[in-house]
């Protein structure tokens, strides 16, 4: 089954403490993504022999079902549109949005 999200995609964050923050996915694994300046957390870095203690803002992950894609400053839904290759040899799955019909990445 394709996956709605990719690395590198302009996303907003639909739910949570970080809602109406947009960022690009940073990481993602099966039901979490990390999306750049939303849901920061303030970590406390013990010292070690090689790197003094330290308070470190990190972005946290966020569920999957939280973010969605975006598009003029607004969430939209997508949708999948396979296309056929060269006398059907192969087919592309193409993410497409609803609302407008534009490809997306």
């Amino acid at each position: 089954m394709a996956k709605k999200f990719k690395k590198g995609d302009q996303v907003i964050i639909i739910a949570g403490s970080s809602k109406g923050k947009s960022g690009k996915i940073l990481s993602l694994s099966a039901t979490k993504v990390t999306v750049e300046g939303a849901n920061i957390a303030t970590v406390h870095k013990k010292p070690t022999q090689s790197a003094p203690g330290q308070i470190v803002k990190v972005e946290k992950p966020i569920h999957i079902s939280n973010v969605s894609h975006v598009e003029n400053g607004k969430a939209i839904k997508i949708k999948f549109v396979t296309e056929a290759g060269e006398g059907k040899i192969f087919t592309r799955k193409n993410r497409v949005s609803k609302k407008s019909g534009k490809k997306i990445g």
